[in-house]
């Protein structure tokens, strides 16, 4: 059995960095990490290949070459899944899918003739015996939430590395907390299962063997939901580190409330990680407590994230506007949070209603949902009629977008983090991160047009003359802000 193991494409998005590559001549940001997992689940006999249309074309040449497609994907690739899955049909091949997109919205895709929906290591099993005994089902589903200590390794080999900015690893799924919009509670469950110290190593391990140096994301939703058993993994993975002599620079999500935690931030820098992904959503605790984002509601926002900065991690954070409880002058005070947090890279965008979460039900059984969710909360696009008037919300929106990504304020924004920002240790420079500052130079210091090129020269200088630790942090910074830039044109 041939089976193509296809990763739909991502559209420009604030997560796609796809401005960035060119400085590091890199195809994408992100690996598969689901479909490399997915492939050690498939029979051995079976011939594997792996095509990610976000770092190579899916020819029709790939295709003819399968006798099945499999398809992974998030609410965000919606549209070109449709595309793949209408390509592998008119070729005749069976199509099987799975994958957050498909958990709620199945039924949506007549082109796909199999799901295997939920956690892989619980459905797949099922629907391959089915499979190869000619019984196959069209849809696999379950509740039960498998013990991730024997999920098995990535399937590395199918993957060219060269491609990616960065490489992935799960520790974790699931998370303690349930905020109304967020649909992972609905997806891993409200309890963390954690994988391993042993597995963690071993995970590593084979990275560093296969030559990786650099990024590696830890792909968590809530990393620290366990933090008993991830302070005892971060130890392990210290000493990894140490012996290897930090080959990986870690970054990851989690919950504002490691900011109270002085231990688990200490171990997490111990460990080489240098950034964190903080959902923040809004400075109105009238909101917070609308959709139950109670451990935002316990910390002072912005002294939580100027403690994680002083303590060696750049917070990236995601904000959201559209609640129903949000003041009239939501949009002035989150501009001033953003710009006094120092959090350059700030992904915020209207609320959005996915299938599945608690949100939607609410949304349903008050009859304000309008439209489909595109899986991109940050392309302007509303699935529900908010209480706030709508074109006052996207304009509102709109206006803050316009601000916190203008060149000014953008660049002033990284010099509060510089301020703040106290790294661990001075690590090793790689040769992408060499290229970046070169080209850094050719197209933003050069190239660049208007006044950018002045405020990228000032961040340098004044970078070098005050901040000369954190150096390399300030380029990595004003080329992100060329990638958010493009993006508000679109």
């Amino acid at each position: 059995m041939k089976a193509l193991l296809v990763y739909p494409a991502i559209p420009d998005t604030f997560w796609s960095f796809k401005h960035i590559l060119k400085f590091i001549r890199k195809r994408a940001a992100h690996v598969p990490l689901g479909l490399l997992t997915i492939a050690s689940m498939l029979p051995e006999d079976w011939q594997l290949r792996l095509i990610d249309m976000n770092a190579q074309d899916l020819s029709d040449r790939d295709i003819a070459w399968a006798d099945v497609v499999l398809i992974g994907a998030m609410v965000i690739q919606r549209e070109s899944v449709k595309d793949v899955a209408s390509r592998a049909k008119a070729a005749g091949k069976l199509v099987i899918a799975g994958g957050p997109l498909f958990s709620s919205m199945w039924n949506e895709f007549d082109e796909i003739d199999h799901f295997v929906l939920s956690e892989a290591e619980i459905t797949l099993p099922l629907f391959l015996e089915d499979f190869q005994a000619g019984r196959a089902k069209r849809v696999y589903d379950s509740d039960i939430k498998p013990d991730i200590t024997k999920t098995p390794l990535p399937k590395w080999e199918l993957l060219n590395m060269k491609l990616y900015a960065s490489m992935s690893v799960q520790y974790s799924r699931g998370c303690p907390f349930d905020c109304e919009f967020c649909d992972i509670v609905n997806l891993n469950g409200r309890r963390p299962r954690v994988k391993s110290n042993e597995q963690m190593v071993r995970e590593f391990e084979i990275l560093y063997n296969l030559g990786w140096r650099g990024r590696l994301f830890i792909v968590d939703d809530n990393f620290i939901g366990n933090r008993v058993k991830v302070k005892s993994t971060l130890r392990t993975l210290t000493e990894w580190q140490i012996a290897k002599k930090y080959p990986f620079s870690l970054f990851t999500e989690a919950s504002v409330n490691l900011a109270q935690d002085e231990e688990l931030m200490q171990l997490m820098t111990s460990a080489g990680f240098d950034s964190v992904f903080l959902g923040l959503e809004t400075p109105a605790e009238e909101s917070l407590m609308e959709c139950g984002k109670h451990q935002n509601r316990s910390v002072d926002l912005l002294e939580a994230v100027k403690t994680i900065q002083r303590h060696g991690m750049e917070v990236m954070g995601g904000f959201i506007i559209g609640f129903d409880n949000d003041p009239p002058n939501i949009f002035e005070r989150q501009i001033k949070f953003i710009q006094n947090s120092g959090i350059s890279k700030a992904m915020i965008g209207l609320l959005n209603a996915i299938p599945g979460t608690r949100l939607y039900k609410r949304l349903q059984s008050e009859g304000r949902l309008i439209q489909g969710c595109t899986g991109d909360n940050c392309d302007g696009s509303l699935n529900f009629i908010p209480k706030m008037d709508a074109q006052i919300l996207r304009d509102g929106y709109q206006t803050v977008l316009n601000y916190i990504y203008s060149p000014r304020e953008y660049y002033d924004r990284v010099l509060e983090f510089l301020k703040d920002y106290r790294p661990v240790r001075r690590r090793r420079l790689q040769l992408l991160e060499i290229r970046a500052f070169f080209n850094s130079i050719l197209y933003l210091g050069i190239l660049d047009k208007g006044k950018n090129k002045i405020y990228y020269w000032k961040l340098l200088i004044k970078a070098f003359l005050f901040h000369r630790q954190s150096f390399g942090e300030a380029v990595s910074h004003a080329i992100f802000g060329y990638h958010f830039r493009k993006l508000l044109k679109k």
